[in-house]
């Protein structure tokens, strides 16, 4: 791990994440190149061992989860998260029962082509020991057999254990597409069910006699606490996401557009396998700060203005969030000097109340009377500043905390917090945000902390964000500086 400040240039800092990468591969079992539709991070033994835990929380009953469907279009294909969570197996169409009382599991598979392999997918997981052995499943078999294999468990009368909410994919967290779900519903002039609703409408038809039950509260209970394995990735995104926003920083300057800077972060986040976006870019230059998630990129950087870039990769199905804030121009001004320094004292007074074992409410109270020292002892030349700084610390004064920022994993905002007090093992990030209203802009820092049995560790440390460090930062060339340039048509 690299120490916070003490980031020298970024061309060393790609080559450590280089060679970080190799690591995360090294030691990882040969289903990175045996088969190229099995998650190329994590071991048989790590999926096995999740499903072990889904069959001591359902008794004799059965957990069934569908895998996602084909893309659209000329789209690669991710899996969703749960079923991703449970196998590693990026098939489309796959369909997992976790049998409780066999004490088994069964992956059924769609059938392959050569056309299909040849033109779109390359190798396919099809059924037979291979895929058995690869996929730690104990038994890999047609799609066309879980009709039967329901039918029994219907036979029986068990209780059946399925996803009830819509599939999470990349570039999406839990509530987004349980809130398109539930507006597609309810449209007059749609009305459609979700895919999980349907497929449970079908498996009550084939098994009257099982009561249908959420997994959601099982897998989500499982997801909160993260493997050692898991932080590592997590961790892999943290550096890319960091690289990507140290990239936009050398290369902002006054008459780029927003997404030119998002194109610098992109680059970066490629250049390191990751499959994509976790989210839309968040880079707001001048008075788009304001706004907590602005995403339009297409505003131009002034000379004088401050840019607030946030912005992380999904890599390997798990993701990241950071936030920095940086000028267009590589300097800040007296007045951004005033307003970004007591931010940030405040924000890292929130971070260094942060313990395991503790709620969100304690931190709260033990940060605020380290915030309220800070302002009684702060030199502000405007009380307007002086006024947010307060109203920052209102956040935390005076009521009932219940979290401090979101959890981060498979999602962006991830599933719910262990326990009511932190927990080793969880991750989330801080972002509180300062507004100086009269001045329509927006401050806000955000940080990657995973919570250890002593303290926590910040993920994101490496990413500047004192001035100094940031202007020395600013003072390298970018990407801009040798990209190929456009010629413009005559």
């Amino acid at each position: 791990m690299v120490a916070a400040g003490r980031i020298r240039t970024l061309r060393s800092q790609l080559r450590w994440a280089a060679a970080a990468t190799v690591v995360i591969t090294l030691g990882v079992s040969s289903l990175a190149t045996a088969q190229p539709v099995i998650g190329r991070v994590f071991t048989a033994a790590e999926f096995s061992s999740r499903r072990a835990a889904v069959m001591k929380s359902i008794g004799d009953g059965a957990a069934i989860i569908q895998g996602t469907t084909e893309r659209p279009g000329e789209q690669p294909l991710r899996q969703s998260n749960d079923f991703y969570y449970l196998t590693g197996v990026i098939e489309p169409r796959a369909i997992l029962v976790i049998d409780g009382k066999s004490r088994k599991s069964t992956l059924f598979l769609s059938p392959t082509t050569e056309r299909r392999e040849k033109s779109m997918f390359g190798p396919s997981l099809t059924p037979g020991d291979s895929a058995e052995k690869d996929t730690g499943i104990e038994s890999v078999v047609p799609r066309a057999d879980f009709g039967a294999v329901l039918s029994t468990i219907g036979k029986d009368g068990r209780t059946i254990f399925t996803p009830f909410r819509a599939e999470v994919l990349g570039s999406a967290s839990p509530s987004d597409p349980v809130a398109l779900a539930r507006a597609t519903r309810n449209d007059p002039w749609d009305g459609r069910e979700s895919r999980e609703e349907a497929f449970q409408a079908k498996m009550k038809a084939v098994a009257p006699n099982s009561e249908i039950k959420p997994l959601e509260p099982i897998t989500d209970s499982m997801r909160a606490i993260k493997s050692p394995r898991e932080i590592e990735v997590i961790h892999q995104a943290t550096r890319i996401a960091g690289l990507g926003i140290m990239e936009a920083m050398r290369d902002a300057r006054p008459g780029m557009q927003e997404y030119e800077l998002q194109a610098d972060a992109e680059y970066t986040f490629k250049k390191y396998g990751s499959y994509g976006a976790a989210y839309f870019a968040l880079i707001a230059t001048g008075k788009n700060t304001y706004y907590t998630h602005y995403h339009k990129d297409t505003a131009v950087l002034q000379d004088g203005d401050l840019i607030q870039f946030d912005y992380a990769p999904d890599y390997d199905y798990y993701t990241s969030d950071v936030t920095r804030i940086f000028p267009a121009n590589a300097k800040f001004t007296p007045r951004q000097r005033e307003m970004y320094t007591i931010y940030l004292r405040l924000y890292q007074a929130v971070m260094t109340s942060i313990k395991p074992y503790v709620t969100p409410a304690d931190i709260a109270k033990d940060a605020v009377v380290k915030m309220e020292a800070i302002v009684a002892n702060y030199k502000f030349s405007d009380e307007k500043i002086r006024t947010a700084a307060n109203s920052f610390i209102d956040n935390y004064r005076g009521k009932t905390v219940r979290s401090l920022g979101h959890t981060v994993g498979m999602s962006v905002h991830d599933v719910p917090y262990a326990a009511a007090t932190l927990q080793p093992g969880e991750i989330f990030t801080i972002e509180p945000e300062m507004r100086v209203e009269d001045e329509h802009i927006g401050f806000r820092l955000e940080d990657m902390l995973l919570i250890t049995k002593t303290g926590y560790i910040n993920m994101s440390a490496f990413v500047p964000v004192e001035i100094a460090d940031i202007e020395k930062l600013m003072a390298q060339p970018g990407l801009s500086n040798a990209a190929l340039k456009m010629s413009v048509a005559k």
